[in-house]
């Protein structure tokens, strides 16, 4: 719960120093089982990308993305049907991302997936790959980072897994994690 707490804290200090709208006003920590906190999380990881819309265009975007995504559904080293479907469709639906063709995204993150579920490290290899050709734009390198910690934190549980990979990536994209309290 704690580290979703920092997460919130550092994407709404993120959002307010790139001139965004917070996605929670003033408000600061949820209660309760802390489910409260990690909706909030994504939210706020969702309109910090919103805001940047117009900016992630780029083909490298695309891919790094979507490489994210697909290192993020497979951190734990398998992808079940159901939760290959389910990322796929938070990716459908993602604002900033509509601005590719949806076959695209989709044949992208099939690949990855494809990749890391027939043999992971070398899936992996190339995953990272993709993602630090995205490092050329500080802008773009950062929303990669919030794509895969939307993804992950959508199930309401940001595993050790999806935090590994994810500060793999910022390495591979010369972010340092510690933005992202990771």
């Amino acid at each position: 719960m704690a580290l979703f707490d920092r997460l919130k804290d550092q994407a709404r200090t993120l959002q307010q120093s790139q001139g965004g709208h917070g996605a929670t006003g003033g408000r600061s920590r949820g209660t309760g089982s802390g489910g409260g906190s990690r909706a909030q999380l994504v939210s706020v990881l969702k309109t910090q990308l919103g805001s940047l819309k117009t900016e992630l265009k780029s083909g490298a975007y695309r891919d790094a993305s979507m490489a994210m995504c697909a290192l993020v559904a497979a951190a734990d080293g398998h992808v079940d049907p159901a939760e290959r479907q389910h990322v796929e469709s938070m990716i459908l639906s993602n604002d900033v991302l509509q601005n590719f063709p949806p076959e695209q995204l989709r044949q992208r993150f099939n690949k990855h997936v494809d990749q890391l579920t027939h043999n992971f490290p070398h899936g992996k290899a190339e995953a990272m790959q993709d993602i630090a050709k995205a490092a050329k734009k500080p802008t773009e390198a950062r929303a990669v980072i919030q794509t895969g910690m939307v993804i992950a934190g959508a199930d309401g549980d940001f595993s050790q897994a999806e935090q590994m990979i994810i500060r793999e990536a910022c390495a591979a994209l010369g972010v340092n994690p510690a933005e992202f309290q990771l």
